[in-house]
Order: structure tokens, then sequence, then C-alpha cells
């Protein structure tokens, strides 16, 4: 019977090492199309993938609703959607994003999972960043929130995001309108009735007491007495941020607002400020003037421009490290160290 050389074989699994590893190798190709047949060729089961992973959390915890749209918006404002925000240290991303880490790694776990998953189907031709928008985007829906495009072929950053970028988000607990306002302009989100929708995210989710202590403290109505009375006698408890369905993406949490029931000082400036109050009557009366709304400013917000343009890469081996880093990381494993990461504080 006929033998392969032993040198034979190593020179097949090197072609077929660099084949796989190439940066030539047949990826789709970035063009900005929003479609969201974009990776019809290279994943035509990404779709199936992503919504059925989707369920499954929400299944498990329904808080990880609100935790994706946090990294939404905490990975796309900055500098646009390249997955940057899930490099950054957990020092960094804690204050970006805030100290409920009961909630946030269960929805940066969901992300990668499903890389895991696209990636053991088709290969490594889904990005991070694009998993990301996705995965967002079903979830709303299945909370009962509106579908809206995003776009696809998002590279993810080679690096964490800026510092100054991370930190210099305005406090959205906390923030004038004025202030709110200003700030998303330089984001292309100019239209004031794009912060009153964004806005409408805390129509899902819980915050920790500190997060509002400023309105509680207060004391300026029954509904901030009623927070700090909460909040004294269970200093750990989790504040419904829409007090009317607060598992439900709907625009309940502006008819709160219409009964002075906003947990942030900013959710009750909404209602101080002229221009915002007629947009929070408006979606109040109206879920539809809400969804749509909601639908154009999320699309929007995945569009913020990336100052360098769409450069990266697709992260192979997890959404947590560049390519690189989990090169340098594999050396570090191999001695026995084991490997960070989420997994166990999901």
């Amino acid at each position: 019977m006929a033998t392969t050389s032993p040198a034979v074989v190593l020179a097949v699994l090197a072609t077929a090492a660099a084949l796989l590893l190439s940066p030539a190798m047949s990826l789709p190709v970035f063009t900005g199309d929003s479609s969201p047949g974009f990776h019809s060729a290279s994943c035509p089961q990404l779709d199936g993938i992503v919504w059925s992973s989707v369920e499954a959390a929400l299944r498990q915890e329904v808080a990880v609703a609100a935790g994706m749209l946090r990294l939404y918006f905490h990975d796309c404002f900055p500098q646009g959607c390249d997955a940057s925000i899930l490099l950054n240290n957990t020092a960094a991303r804690e204050t970006a994003l805030g100290p409920n880490l009961t909630i946030q790694p269960r929805a940066m776990q969901l992300i990668e999972s499903i890389r895991a998953r696209a990636h053991a189907v088709c290969g490594p031709v889904v990005s991070c960043a694009d998993i990301t928008l996705l995965a967002t985007r079903d979830i709303i829906v299945i909370s009962g929130g509106p579908w809206f495009n995003v776009p696809q072929g998002n590279l993810d950053s080679l690096a964490p995001a800026a510092q100054d970028k991370v930190f210099d988000l305005p406090a959205p607990n906390t923030a004038s309108v004025a202030t709110l306002v200003e700030s998303f302009a330089t984001r292309g989100l100019g239209d004031v009735a794009d912060l009153v929708a964004l806005s409408g995210a805390h129509t899902i989710g819980r915050s920790q007491c500190g997060s509002f202590e400023d309105r509680s403290q207060r004391a300026d109505d029954t509904f901030s007495r009623k927070l700090a009375a909460n909040c004294s006698k269970h200093p750990e408890r989790l504040q419904n941020l829409d007090v009317i369905t607060p598992d439900l993406f709907d625009n309940a949490y502006y008819k709160a607002l219409g009964f002075n029931q906003g947990v942030f000082t900013s959710d009750m400036a909404l209602v101080k400020n002229k221009t915002t109050a007629a947009i929070v009557k408006r979606f109040a009366e109206s879920k539809d003037a809400f969804f749509g709304q909601f639908a154009r400013s999320m699309e929007k917000l995945a569009r913020v421009p990336k100052p360098a343009g769409n450069v990266g890469e697709i992260r192979r081996f997890s959404c947590f490290r560049t390519n690189a880093q989990r090169a340098d990381a594999d050396h570090v494993d191999a001695a026995g160290e084991e490997e960070e990461g989420f997994a166990a504080s999901a």
C-alpha cells in the first residue's frame, strides 16, 4: 500500500493553514451597503445563528437585552461601530458602561458565543462589530420593538477605543438636555428627536441605586421620594427604568415620564425642556411614532463616522482580543496560565 511521506503531509498542512489565515481569502468586501443580505453568500446561516442565540439568551436572562443596547451605544458612539469596547480593560469599560457587571458580561458573552458559532459554520467571515449590531437589532425585535436596518461589513478595531473618547461620553443619567443635544450632534445625530428616541432604550433595563442618587436624594416629587425610600431599605436593589412594562420594548417609558416617573435626572429633563417635552408627548401617545423614530435613530447611530475609515480585521479567535493578542496569549496558555475571559462572570 502506497504511503505519503511526512514532508508531503507537512507541506499540505502548511498550504491549508496559509489559505485559512491569508488576508486574501474570499471575504465579503465592505461597500457601505446596509442590505440585510450582505453576508448571504459568505455565511447564509448567520441570521438564523444570531436569532436563535439571542432567543436562548433572553430565555435565560431578560436583562441581557438592556446590556446589548448599552454595548451598541457605547461601541458605536465614540468612534463608529468597530467592537473596540470589547477590547477595553475592565476599569475603562466599567467607567464607560457603569458598574452593572451582572448584566454586561452576559451581553459580551452572547456576542462571543455567536462569533464562535458563526465561524465554526462559515469560517472567519463575520466581524464582532457586525455581530453586535445584528444581535442588538434582533434582541430589540424579540423584546417587542421595531426592526431596523444595520450596515454590515464593519471591521473590528485593532486597538481599544481611545481613552479620551471613552471617558468623555456625556453622562446619560445626569447630563442636561443641552449637553446631550450638543454631544449627539457631533456624531451625526443632530435631530433632537434622535436624543428623545434613543433615550427610549430605557423602556427596558434596570439600574443600581447609586446611578440615580442625584434624582432620589433631591426628593422633589412623590416618585423621587419613593426611590429614596426603596434604596434606603435595600441599597443593592435594581430599579426598573420603565416602571410600567419593564421587560417589554414599548412606549410605556414615555407614558411614565408624563407622571414624573423617570428614574434618571436626564429622563425628567426631557419633560422639562419645551422642545423635547413635545416629542415625549408624541411618543407617549403613539407607539408607531416612537418605533419609527427609534429605528431611524438606531440606523444613524450605526453609521457614526470612523475617524480612520473602515480599517481593522475580523477577530478570528475571540471578540475580546485582537488576532495578534491571541497569538501572544497562546504562548502564555501553553505554559499553564488560564486565559482571561468573561464566561465565569456571565
